[in-house]
């Protein structure tokens, strides 16, 4: 008799064993839809269901569906049902078919049987910061970086184990070569499945650490960014487990020696910061924004008092700045915006684990606020 190895679940990673079911067809009037959500930890979790095609033309057309709150931490076991909602669709880059039709993921939000948000639904809270500001075509660009480890936990990829590199950074950042690239696979395999699916992936980057990498997501249009930047970190785990490699969003994953952490810059620009006159009103927005500062700390992730030291390209998260072409302030204004007088801003504060939705809605209603604040001097490098 054949004893199985203690390692079981490789035959993921054999293509002709996974092209044995892709190859089979799919039969007329029948779509796979992926339901994905958040969970009480801001992860994504997902379930499948079979639909007709018709249903995957608009959301309206989704049906709800629902799951097992008390196996996510987000509902007791006595009253355990959690009503998911669909709030928006893209293709599934997973399960591609040649026969005119996709498959679909489909981005919901989550909901009691009684029609009220979860506490967990930070969806719930951005629209309704979105809600009666529509004309103010607010864009976002989100900058989501990660790390990536091998299947240990511990050791990034391009790091010995047990280890560090033997060189510092400096040679890993938008690299080329063996010795300095790490991860690049994972990166561009993302960067094609977000396109497929429909999401405004705009770019990639290797990052300074070695095993970390950057996408970023945007423009996109109020409730749009939150909702096209957790589907991208759904496809990401999904991507990392078919090289089956360990990503994590923590801000701060190697604590010891001389390393960057990871964030998700949150560009910013309103229709009016867009237009003649705008630096003026970007310069409020931000004074707006630093009037808040411990506000917006508190909602911008776990663990950024590691990341925002002050070094690294960070600010203290003690102390808002601002600055044009300072990487080492809170808010950043690029050298364009200030030559045109118009454009945008970047907030350089929130962590790689922060929710989309939270920072978005947060930042909206932060900087629609009626109210008179006090200017703050810029941090540029002259003044620095």
């Amino acid at each position: 008799n054949v004893v199985l190895n203690k390692q079981t679940g490789q035959s993921a990673l054999d293509p002709s064993v996974i092209a044995k079911y892709d190859a089979l067809a799919f039969p007329d009037g029948k779509i796979m839809a992926e339901y994905v959500w958040v969970d009480a930890v801001g992860n994504t979790r997902s379930k499948t269901r079979t639909l007709t095609p018709d249903k995957a033309e608009s959301v309206d057309k989704l049906p709800k569906w629902n799951f097992d709150g008390s196996s996510t931490d987000q509902a007791p076991g006595d009253d355990s049902e959690v009503i998911l909602r669909p709030c928006a669709i893209f293709k599934d880059p997973f399960r591609p078919r040649a026969d005119g039709l996709s498959n679909i993921l489909v981005m919901c939000d989550t909901w009691t049987p009684s029609g009220e948000p979860l506490e967990t639904n930070s969806r719930a809270f951005a629209e309704k910061a979105f809600e009666g500001h529509e004309d103010e075509e607010i864009w976002f660009g989100m900058e989501q970086e990660f790390t990536l480890f091998n299947l240990d936990e511990r050791t990034p990829l391009g790091w010995p184990q047990g280890g560090m590199p033997s060189r510092p950074q400096g040679p890993y950042y938008c690299s080329v070569g063996p010795e300095n690239s790490f991860g690049r696979h994972v990166t561009d395999a993302l960067y094609k499945a977000c396109l497929y699916a429909g999401i405004n992936i705009s770019g990639t980057n290797g990052e300074v650490m070695p095993g970390q990498q950057e996408y970023q997501v945007g423009p996109c249009v109020g409730i749009d960014a939150g909702d096209q930047l957790m589907m991208s970190r759904y496809i990401l785990q999904r991507v990392c487990e078919d090289f089956q490699v360990y990503c994590t969003l923590h801000p701060k994953p190697i604590v010891e020696g001389d390393w960057n952490g990871a964030g998700m810059h949150t560009n910013v620009s309103t229709k009016a910061m867009r237009e003649e006159g705008g630096l003026d009103i970007i310069k409020t927005a931000i004074y707006k924004l630093g009037a808040k500062h411990s506000e917006h700390i508190a909602m911008y992730g776990t663990g950024n008092e590691l990341r925002l030291t002050g070094k690294h390209e960070t600010a203290s998260i003690d102390q808002f700045s601002f600055g044009v072409a300072n990487r080492g302030a809170s808010v950043r204004i690029g050298r364009d915006t200030e030559a045109e007088g118009k454009g945008y801003f970047e907030d350089r504060r929130p962590s790689s684990n922060c929710d989309p939705y939270i920072v978005s809605g947060k930042i909206m209603s932060t900087i629609m606020e009626d109210v008179e604040v006090p200017e703050i001097a810029p941090l540029n490098k002259e003044e620095a």
